[in-house]
């Protein structure tokens, strides 16, 4: 098959007379949304429903706080949406799963040598211990895994320190996730890692990390950028560092959650489904506004600025609030072993998870001939400057139905200082704009209606 056919090849259209005529069609049926997507940004940046995303994320996050997985206010969380949503006039189930369920207890660590100095910590999901008196050990200090294999005989007995650069978050956050397990083979007794943060005031990040099969489990935690180049300066002197970490975490049995669901039933296709996501709980600390509560609300709002204005599409419109996200998409491995039964129904899965500043593109992850209908769809967002769509559609929980073939689409926002307050005290209400929020709601659920109410699913 020619490039030419695989990339406009829509629904059995083989030769190019046919092929340009139902390209034109697409054209012609997508621009026929343009009023319907004026009503939904106005309506959303400038009407009744202006701030509203906003508010309800404010609500949520100063009624519940933070969300990790297992706790009770992640119970309590899903309590609180369910009852929103049902009050918000949608269908509304939650779907059963069971999730990890770990807790951080307390946990310090000061320096001892070459001076007396607190060390702001938070400590690693899942990890281990430390015996009731805590570990005072000798660091050693690398800056990479490469450094720390070339200084292997140093290792055994300290805590190794791992002051790695930040280079981006999907390079560098290999650090968190596997410096326990290197260090450990090496005999090190602890490890603390550099914040995976460009930026800081002395605020620690924590984040998910894996402990490898066959290999000591260690107590590991997250230290500042500021305490971690702090040692560096001190070894490069030649000066001898001891530091005591004392954190008394453990892990409990998987604990029983939900993720969260809504619906508008479509009125031609019910069983066909346009999903858009975001994840329900957080880390515990701050309050999960940015990571991921904003992703979750403007998947709620969507769904209230179409119902608002009468509207119903062809297909169901789903938004899914996941469950234990943060330990690597638990709640939505399951929702996807449950329905990839009926995968062929889903025309697109949506997820917002890098937060809800202001919205630049939109990301996609499909077909040629499905990115020729999604580049129609985003002009109609040109009221809003976001007609840009771009390439590779990305989410933990999405990633599973992208992977079987399913269009995924997710939100670029203007998200330098993401990883700013990423994971830390800092992710609060603060870092929220009210206008930023209504332009990704405008997006999320244009784009939402838009591909839910067209003629054909977007093609594979």
């Amino acid at each position: 098959m020619s490039l030419y056919q695989i990339n406009y090849n829509f629904h059995g259209y083989s030769t190019p007379t046919k092929k340009h005529s139902k390209v034109k069609a697409i054209i012609t049926e997508v621009a026929g949304y343009a009023d319907v997507a004026k009503q939904i940004i106005e309506l959303a940046v400038n009407g009744a429903a202006q701030n509203r995303s906003y508010r309800r994320l404010t609500d949520f996050t100063d009624t519940i706080g933070n969300r990790v997985s297992g706790s009770h206010n992640l119970e309590m969380a899903i309590k609180y949406m369910y009852n929103a949503l049902k009050q918000d006039g949608l269908d509304v189930y939650l779907e059963p799963v069971k999730i990890p369920h770990w807790i951080r207890g307390n946990e310090s660590a000061e320096m001892v040598l070459p001076r007396a100095k607190r060390l702001a910590i938070l400590g690693l999901s899942s990890s281990v211990a430390t015996p009731p008196e805590g570990i005072e050990a000798e660091v050693l200090v690398v800056q990479s895994f490469e450094e720390l294999k070339k200084r292997a005989s140093e290792a055994q007995g300290k805590i190794v320190v791992f002051n790695q650069p930040f280079v981006s978050y999907g390079e560098t956050v290999a650090y968190r996730l596997n410096g326990a397990s290197e260090a450990a083979k090496l005999g090190a007794v602890a490890t603390l890692i550099r914040s995976i943060t460009p930026f800081s005031i002395n605020s620690p990040h924590t984040g998910m990390q894996s402990y490898q099969n066959g290999v000591k489990q260690i107590p590991t935690a997250c230290i500042t950028l500021e305490d971690a180049e702090l040692m560096q300066r001190m070894a490069q002197r030649g000066q001898k560092i001891v530091v005591r970490l004392t954190m008394d975490a453990k892990s409990l049995p998987a604990a029983d959650s939900f993720n969260t669901v809504a619906e508008i039933k479509g009125w031609q296709h019910p069983e066909q489904v346009v999903l858009l996501s975001g994840h329900l709980d957080s880390w515990d600390v701050g309050q999960g506004a940015m990571d991921d509560g904003g992703g979750a609300m403007i998947s709620w709002e969507a769904l209230s600025l179409i119902r608002d204005l009468g509207l119903r599409p062809r297909r169901t419109l789903r938004t899914v609030l996941w469950t234990a996200e943060e330990q690597g998409g638990v709640g939505a491995q399951q929702y996807y072993d449950l329905h990839k039964v009926n995968i062929s129904n889903f025309d697109l899965v949506m997820e917002s998870d890098t937060g809800t500043f202001a919205p630049v593109a939109l990301q996609f992850t499909g077909s040629g001939a499905a990115r020729k209908v999604m580049e129609e769809v985003v002009k109609l967002l040109a009221p809003i400057n976001t007609t840009k769509l771009e390439k590779h559609g990305e989410g933990t929980d999405i990633s599973p139905w992208m992977q079987a073939g399913v269009p995924g689409a997710s939100l670029h926002v203007a998200d330098s200082r993401y990883f700013w307050f990423h994971h830390s005290e800092g992710d609060t209400m603060t870092v929220q704009n009210p206008r930023d929020m209504d332009l990704c709601s405008a997006l999320w659920a244009v784009v939402a209606f838009v591909v839910g109410d067209l003629q054909d699913m977007l093609p594979r």
